[in-house]
Parts: structure tokens; C-alpha cells; sequence
């Protein structure tokens, strides 16, 4: 559109607008609707739960491969302001008919006041807590596990059976791992502790490869943390891919996969993974759902000619 043409359109809204009546002044809404989507895949009901968003400041070292102003240039190009990153938080409910199986846990409102809504949007699709029979945890991040307990260290779901990656485990609970630790990584080691130490005995660990309940195998996804799990969903004939932090951004890591970010513990391991879900997503047009991508934080993967692109899933309103 030429910028003349741009113009008369806009100058033709305006009059539009002008000559529309006046009505009554409507107060502006304060929050959005709540954050639960359903999709089906195969028989299980899948549901997204928004817990939040947490916009966190990054500076020019945020990747340790790429200038700053590349990464803003890249933000730029998804329509996002510079030097801030949107991380945010859904995590994944499936039922597959006779268990409900929660992957990840969110915030709880332990990390920022931004986040912490996964509760009440469980409660929004009709779930209690304590119907929870299985939690599969991908990584150790607070994120990802804040929502195990509350700030008062009670149990968030009374009967679930916890399962949790036997390299993440051994790794975070390594008093000589922590011993050397520093900055947020000695946090992250805290926080493990808290939340596990007093039901060590109640956590099952499993071995990345296995089928960890029926229908969902975990697939080793090491580098954003030495566990890093994600996890496959099949049913029927349809698969998909719950890629935890593989990809942590669509707009910056799935179009620059090779970017390794700071909060990436091994960075070239993380791209390595990172690569070889994404190729596996784009070539079997696989559903993919990824922790950190915009709410319902589901869609496909295409392979362009230097990276990926996400295609989110077409809205279904039953």
C-alpha cells in the first residue's frame, strides 16, 4: 500500500468513525477471559492451562552467539519490543479417559506477580487438585516445579504420583554439584531442595527413552539442563510433541535455532536437541506444544530456509 493510499484509508476511517452516533461511555475491561483450551488428539482431551507471563529484561549477553542487536532485530521482527523477552507459562492436562496426567506445574505465584493463574484456570476447566493422578516433570526450573507446593511448602495435589527425570534428579540433588554453584543456578538448587526434600521417597524417577505412563514415552532433551526432558503423547493414529524448554521462543529459537541463550546450561547440546525435535516436528507435520510458547502454545513446525517457523493451531471453539 502506497503511503498516499495509506492516507485516504485512514483519513476515511476517521470520517467513518466521525459520523458514527454517540453512545454510552463503557468502562474498559481490566482482564482477559480465562486462560483454558481443549484439543483433541486421537480419544485424550488435551488442555492447555495459562499460568502467566514474565517479562524478563535481557542485555547483550543474553546469547552467547549472537549481538544483541540481532536479537533485537529479531524481536522486532515478531512485533515485540527490544531487550525484554515474553516468557510465557502454560502447562499441559491430558486425559486419557481413565487418568488425568498434568505436565509441568507452573509458578504458583512464586516467580513473578505476572504469573500464578494455573490453579484457578484448572478450576475453570472443571478439575480439582486433587483428581490429579499423574505428574510428569520435565526439568528442575522453578517454573516448572513452584507449583508442586505452595510458598508454605503444602502439597498442591494430594494424590498425584510424581515422576521425574533420573539425570535431573541425580544432578540437582548432588551436594557436590551445589557445592560449586553460583548466582541463579545455586538458586535453582535451593528451590529443588525445597520443594523435594521431605517426599524424596514419594518422587519416581524414570530414565529419558521410557514410556513413562501409557501412551507418553519421555525423549531425552538434554542441554537446557542435564536432565531436560520432553515427552511424546500418542493416541489413535495422532502423536504430538509436548517440547518443554526445547525451544524456548518460537520467534527467536525455532527461526535461529543455533542461538544458545544464557539460561541454557550446555549450549550446544541444547541446540543439538533443539534441532533434532524441530526436524522430527517439520518432517512428520507433527502437533507440537512448547511450555513457553504464546497461549495455547500449540501449532506445527515448518522447516524454512534457515530455521523453523510455528504455525499456531487454527482456534476451535468446541
Amino acid at each position: 500500500m502506497s503511503a498516499l493510499s495509506r492516507r485516504s484509508f485512514l483519513a476515511g476511517a476517521a470520517l467513518a468513525a466521525l459520523s458514527l452516533p454517540a453512545g454510552a461511555a463503557a468502562p474498559m475491561a481490566s482482564a482477559q477471559g480465562p486462560g483454558v483450551y481443549r484439543y483433541k488428539l486421537g480419544s485424550y482431551q488435551l488442555t492447555a492451562l495459562y499460568d502467566g507471563v514474565w517479562y524478563v529484561p535481557i542485555d547483550d549477553k543474553f546469547i552467547r552467539n549472537a549481538s544483541g542487536a540481532d536479537v533485537n532485530k529479531a524481536l522486532a521482527a515478531a512485533f515485540l519490543p527490544p531487550r525484554v523477552l515474553p516468557i510465557s507459562f502454560t502447562a499441559l492436562l491430558v486425559n486419557t479417559g481413565s487418568k488425568l496426567v498434568l505436565i509441568d506445574t507452573g509458578t504458583a505465584g512464586q516467580l513473578t506477580d505476572t504469573a500464578g493463574s494455573m490453579l484457578a484456570n484448572l478450576a475453570v476447566a472443571g478439575i480439582s487438585p486433587v483428581e490429579i493422578d499423574t505428574i510428569l516433570i520435565s526439568h528442575f526450573h522453578p517454573d516448572h516445579i513452584d507449583g508442586i507446593k505452595t510458598k508454605d511448602g503444602d502439597k498442591m495435589f494430594a494424590n498425584a504420583e510424581i515422576w521425574v527425570p533420573e539425570p535431573e534428579w541425580k544432578f540437582w540433588m548432588d551436594d557436590a554439584q551445589m557445592s560449586r554453584a553460583k548466582g541463579p543456578v545455586l538458586r535453582y538448587f535451593l528451590n529443588s531442595r525445597r520443594i523435594f526434600s521431605d517426599m524424596a521417597k514419594e518422587v519416581r524417577q524414570f530414565k529419558p527413552g521410557a514410556e513413562v505412563v501409557p501412551s507418553i514415552v519421555s525423549i531425552p532433551a538434554y542441554g537446557h539442563t542435564p536432565g531436560h526432558t520432553a515427552f511424546a503423547i500418542h493416541s489413535g493414529n495422532q502423536s504430538m510433541l509436548a517440547m518443554s524448554d526445547t525451544v524456548r521462543n518460537p520467534y527467536l529459537f525455532a527461526r535461529h535455532p543455533d542461538w544458545q541463550p544464557i539460561f541454557d546450561m550446555d549450549g550446544a547440546l541444547a541446540v543439538k536437541a533443539r534441532r533434532t525435535m524441530l526436524d522430527r516436528a517439520a518432517a512428520d507435520r507433527m502437533l507440537v506444544e512448547a511450555y513457553h510458547f504464546p497461549f495455547p502454545a500449540c501449532g506445527h513446525m515448518v522447516k524454512t530456509a534457515t530455521g523453523y517457523e510455528l504455525v499456531p493451531v487454527e482456534w476451535q471453539p468446541l
